[in-house]
């Protein structure tokens, strides 16, 4: 795993032979504003919200706003694709979670993630779900702002795993277990909600 600085945004990059993340410098020798902003807790952001070409299909789908770029320039954001820190490709099938369900019910074993090809990626998933909360923990992120949609970071609608284009309310893998281990989870279309109660505006 490689880490990369962008203007106030750390982008993590796994693969399967990579040692973890370096752990955060002593607080004690953070400055006022570093502490100040620790205090207040980071952020995991979906990469795509950030511009990185991570998506299935190979695109980006960045978000813009006033607060993420502020919380950027604070140092506050950490950035991750699961599916990328799992070894996926970019491009890669199109991947739902089967039956209609949702991302608790793969992490508990009562469903599967499967390709439009037909293949089982369950397993990459779960991977890549273990990665988001790692990273999560290991920086202290407190929120995460999540591509909704997703298998793997959707917090409010998925699609309904027969690609045909239907959603329903549910939350992908990684979106799930961040929530099961405390991280408060927002979707792209909540980041006013986000900042209201991360920030007080």
């Amino acid at each position: 795993m490689t880490r990369t600085r962008r203007s106030g945004q750390t982008a993590w990059h796994f693969s399967a032979a990579s040692a973890p993340p370096p752990a955060p410098s002593p607080i004690s020798r953070a400055s006022p504003a570093e502490r100040a902003v620790a205090a207040r807790g980071k952020i995991l952001v979906s990469a795509c919200l950030m511009g990185h070409a991570v998506r299935y299909d190979g695109k980006a789908k960045p978000l813009r706003h006033a607060s993420l770029d502020r919380w950027q320039a604070e140092g506050r954001l950490v950035t991750i694709c699961p599916e990328m820190s799992a070894g996926m490709p970019v491009p890669r099938p199109p991947a739902e979670i089967a039956g209609g369900r949702s991302g608790g019910d793969v992490l508990s074993g009562e469903a599967r993630v499967v390709e439009a090809t037909g293949g089982d990626i369950t397993e990459g998933f779960r991977q890549a779900a273990e990665n988001a909360l790692k990273l999560a923990l290991e920086t202290g992120c407190t929120h995460a702002l999540l591509i909704d949609g997703s298998p793997s970071c959707g917090s409010r609608m998925i699609y309904d795993g027969g690609f045909s284009g239907r959603k329903h309310e549910g939350e992908g893998v990684a979106a799930a277990l961040l929530r099961r281990n405390g991280i408060r989870v927002f979707a792209d279309h909540e980041i006013e909600a986000l900042a209201a109660e991360i920030d007080g505006s």
